[in-house]
């Protein structure tokens, strides 16, 4: 089920009354999509946070706008702390929409037993779906990965209904030997000495 999130109608425009929105406890957003017209919207700073904690892409918009809606763009602050806009495009139940969802690793690998390591390539996937069954992660068991093996894109189990949309060849997790230690100490290169 999706959170549904209270917005209400802003007419404000500029940096100034976008400032001062802000500082009321407020999130400047548009919705747009599905050939209709542009919406100025405004939602609560803390409603926003607990749906974008919660993981969700597809939220209900209640109040000043009733849609089914995908968060297309999330903008922060330069601290990447505060939102300070959010982009909302129409759906529907039965529309696919191409989400990036992160990768979650379970489980220790057995080549890791054997003398590997985990190098996690990829933390991200790009998948397509029906709007409304769009999943929040994706995790990725490893228990059975072996040393010297790889997981692809095109190996990761996705649920019913949700489609790779990216090269099915991109390396997302492998277990490799772990690097020979060289003896030298951390910051004790000849590069670093030849002056001394």
């Amino acid at each position: 089920m999706s959170d549904t999130l209270n917005v209400q109608l802003r007419e404000q425009t500029g940096s100034l009354r976008m400032k001062r929105l802000r500082q009321s406890g407020n999130v400047p957003a548009v919705l747009y999509g599905h050939k209709e017209g542009n919406v100025l919207l405004s939602v609560a700073t803390k409603d926003l946070n607990r749906v974008i904690n919660d993981g969700s892409f597809v939220v209900e918009l209640a109040g000043a706008a009733t849609s089914s809606a995908l968060i297309k763009e999330v903008q922060w602050d330069a601290f990447g702390i505060n939102v300070v806009h959010v982009d909302f495009t129409r759906v529907d139940a039965n529309e696919k929409v191409e989400v990036t969802l992160p990768v979650v690793l379970k489980g220790d690998a057995i080549g890791t037993r054997r003398g590997g390591e985990i190098n996690f390539h990829q933390h991200e996937l790009t998948l397509s779906c029906p709007a409304l069954r769009v999943p929040d992660k994706i995790e990725l068991r490893i228990a059975d990965l072996e040393l010297d093996q790889t997981i692809s894109a095109a190996d990761v189990p996705l649920p019913e209904g949700v489609e790779l949309a990216e090269a099915g060849t991109t390396p997302i997790v492998s277990c490799a030997p772990k690097a020979e230690d060289d003896g030298e100490e951390e910051g004790d290169t000849p590069a670093e000495n030849a002056g001394e």
